[in-house]
């Protein structure tokens, strides 16, 4: 699998590999418009959301099958390939009676086995390509579970988005990016396209330029951007949609690091950092060895394992101390929940043994 194995013919191999269209099909005057638009800045993929799943009833959820000859007049009319979001087997059968020719898989569905399993047996000996939106919650192994799936009916044509993960803390972002995740998937599955979705991670037309750049720093293949004339008054998600004349500004203001240079000019810099994380480990093996001696001490005097008073002060003490090293507080409590995690388990296995 690679960007050149699920191009459509016609499309540059040059990244970014750009999809973009309203994230609703809302009525057919909608539709054309904006493919027109986005023809005319020479966007090859056209995409819009024809079944949305929503999180709550009430919401516009879509306006079903009815829309896909709108989609179907876009590819007459302008050239560009279509595309759209599948969760069911029907989808699929609707999709391709209407051919379509570029699918996704959201992430409320990717999250469901029977349903991916149910896409991909609707698919199977259908050679077209097939995009998997990582699930809501941050699961590596059911991102990839689902990829599988689909290969395993027999598709070869496939890629990933990130479109972020949900979260009960949002801050600043709709979903978080999380982008260790796609950049473990990318280490498990070196020759998998992946696609970044800045408009369903940002959740705001203003983080759309700067996430699609960090996606671009990180060597993504692609972008899927939600793209309306009227973003204003869009039917749905209108916070996160921009004008085409932006997206073109945004996509003129790139810019696409060479992955093809040659990184010998790093190696002393590279040495040093083996060096130092040898010295991590060795300083974390004895923090454990430390951690045992006090699981010991509390056994033998009958003491509880934890102590929250000093893992707070713990936390607190070092957050401040690894910012005034200009380290990010986020940064620093996440490492020490998780050493904090393993000396418990260490102090765990002390006490219960005889």
């Amino acid at each position: 699998m690679t960007l050149e194995s699920i191009m459509l013919p016609g499309i540059n191999t040059q990244r970014p590999m750009v999809i973009a269209g309203p994230c609703s099909a809302e009525t057919e005057e909608q539709v054309m418009a904006a493919a027109r638009k986005l023809a005319s800045f020479g966007i090859k993929i056209f995409r819009a959301g024809i079944w949305k799943p929503r999180t709550k009833p009430g919401g516009f959820e879509g306006v079903g099958a009815a829309g896909l000859p709108w989609l179907k007049r876009v590819k007459e009319e302008t050239g560009m390939y279509i595309s759209t979001e599948v969760a069911t087997k029907d989808h699929v059968l609707e999709a391709l009676n209407a051919g379509i020719d570029l699918l996704w898989i959201g992430a409320r569905t990717t999250v469901n086995p029977f349903a991916v399993q149910e896409i991909a047996d609707a698919l199977k000996g259908v050679d077209i390509p097939v995009l998997v939106k990582n699930p809501v919650n941050p699961d590596l192994e059911l991102w990839i579970g689902a990829i599988e799936r689909l290969q395993g009916a027999g598709i070869c044509r496939i890629g990933a988005i990130h479109r972020g993960f949900s979260s009960y803390d949002k801050k600043i972002y709709r979903n978080l990016p999380l982008w260790h995740i796609p950049i473990e998937l990318r280490r498990r599955l070196p020759d998998l396209p992946i696609f970044c979705d800045p408009s369903h991670i940002g959740g705001k037309r203003e983080l759309i330029a700067p996430l699609s750049q960090q996606a671009m720093d990180l060597n993504f293949d692609g972008l899927i951007i939600e793209t309306h004339c009227d973003p204003d008054n869009a039917w749905s998600d209108a916070c996160q949609q921009i004008t085409p004349d932006v997206l073109d500004y945004v996509l003129n203001l790139l810019v696409i690091r060479d992955a093809n240079q040659t990184t010998e000019n790093l190696s002393e810099l590279r040495r040093q950092i083996d060096q130092i994380d040898e010295q991590l480990l060795e300083l974390l093996a004895k923090r454990m060895r430390i951690s045992k001696e006090i699981g010991i001490y509390k056994k033998e005097h009958n003491m509880p394992i934890l102590q929250t008073p000093r893992y707070n002060e713990i936390l607190e003490k070092r957050s401040h101390l690894g910012e005034s090293m200009e380290l990010s507080p986020d940064f620093i409590t996440e490492i020490l929940k998780e050493i904090h995690e393993e000396s418990v388990r260490q102090q765990v296995i002390v006490m219960n043994e005889r």
